[in-house]
């Protein structure tokens, strides 16, 4: 009979990478999920921490998760970059990308590995959840998690298993993740989007499995919301300009929003009152979507609070796609090839 060890030592090594940056207040309970894993075999945990301003590096130290953990430096301080060197110096031959914002559900790297072996998938990922506390996080989490705001994406409420375009987090074949070269360092935003395109241009498959459903923090603020979707706006024109086949159509409502709300403004300046058109049937579309999360926010107040964050996420990510400016990044001279 084998023993639990030979048995243990058949499973493939994960190595779980997490890229962390000013994110002292969330990496633990990130952490203690992974620990908390039913996987069987060998885990491993690679911390790359950008410079961070809350004491991000001695929060990971003190987590005391029980699996072997090492802390990286990430000098760009960029996700890719993060990702890249976190890739690099671990050795699994599987790699689980993991957010400091993410919750993994316990069974999520047993459930992942099955389905990767299953499938002969490149990638293997799931569905991302939005949680958030009471008052405007919670309002905030409902809005990115209704079909009105974050879209019809398949890692948002995918209920098929199947080839994705992409999903979130991501359980990677190391092979077929060195294959296109790791992360694009170049882009600020979008990188997740650009992998798995890559990867299913050299004939990979992307599998969503929706039994894979995580947790995920989003942003507390308006303000904090405006900029992230400003930001990714910005960053999916840089990655479209260069994918340009990767386009989808629904990917130009925001834009088009924004480019007509903004000549709604025109005319409404010229004292032509058609220009109220667009500006009142679209708050209006706020308001049913938000009524619509009557079953998660009973609150009349948190449903004005999602309605208002609807339109904070898509003027913000318009905006964004059609004026915000990116800045080509270089790739970290520091960073390790994902292949070394």
């Amino acid at each position: 009979m084998n023993s639990p060890g030979t048995a243990r030592d058949r499973l493939p090594r994960i190595s779980v990478v997490v890229p962390a940056r000013d994110c002292a207040a969330v990496i633990g309970e990130c952490l203690a999920a992974v620990g908390c894993q039913t996987y069987r075999g060998p885990i491993d945990v690679t911390v790359a921490v950008a410079p961070s301003r809350d004491g991000t590096e001695q929060a990971v130290a003190g987590t005391g998760i029980e699996l072997p953990l090492q802390v990286v430096e990430n000098p760009a301080g960029t996700t890719a970059a993060g990702l890249n060197i976190a890739v690099a110096a671990s050795k699994g031959p599987i790699v689980a990308r993991v957010d400091a914002q993410s919750r993994l559900p316990p069974d999520y790297l047993e459930r992942a590995v099955s389905t990767l072996a299953n499938t002969g998938a490149a990638n293997v990922g799931g569905v991302q959840r939005p949680v958030g506390a009471a008052g405007l996080p919670g309002a905030i989490a409902a809005a990115m998690g209704s079909p009105f705001g974050g879209g019809p994406a398949a890692f948002r409420r995918g209920r098929h298993s199947g080839p994705a375009d992409t999903v979130y987090l991501g359980v990677f074949d190391r092979d077929a993740l060195e294959s296109v070269g790791g992360f694009d360092e170049t882009l600020g935003r979008n990188q997740d989007y650009e992998l798995n395109w890559r990867l299913r241009e050299q004939g990979r498959t992307v599998w969503l499995d929706p039994s894979l459903v995580v947790d995920y923090v989003p942003r507390s603020d308006y303000r904090g919301l405006a900029r992230q979707y400003f930001s990714y706006g910005a960053w999916k024109r840089t990655m479209l300009i260069r994918h340009r086949r990767s386009l989808r159509i629904r990917q130009l409502a925001a834009p088009a929003l924004v480019a007509g709300l903004a000549l709604s403004a025109f005319e409404l300046a010229l004292g032509r009152w058609r220009g109220a058109a667009l500006p009142v049937l679209y708050a209006g579309a706020c308001a049913v979507a938000a009524t619509r999360l009557r079953s998660v926010l009973r609150d009349r107040l948190d449903r004005a609070r999602s309605a208002a964050a609807f339109a904070v996420m898509h003027t913000a990510w318009g905006a964004g796609f059609l004026a915000g400016r990116t800045r080509t990044r270089t790739r970290n001279p520091s960073a390790r090839s994902v292949r070394e």
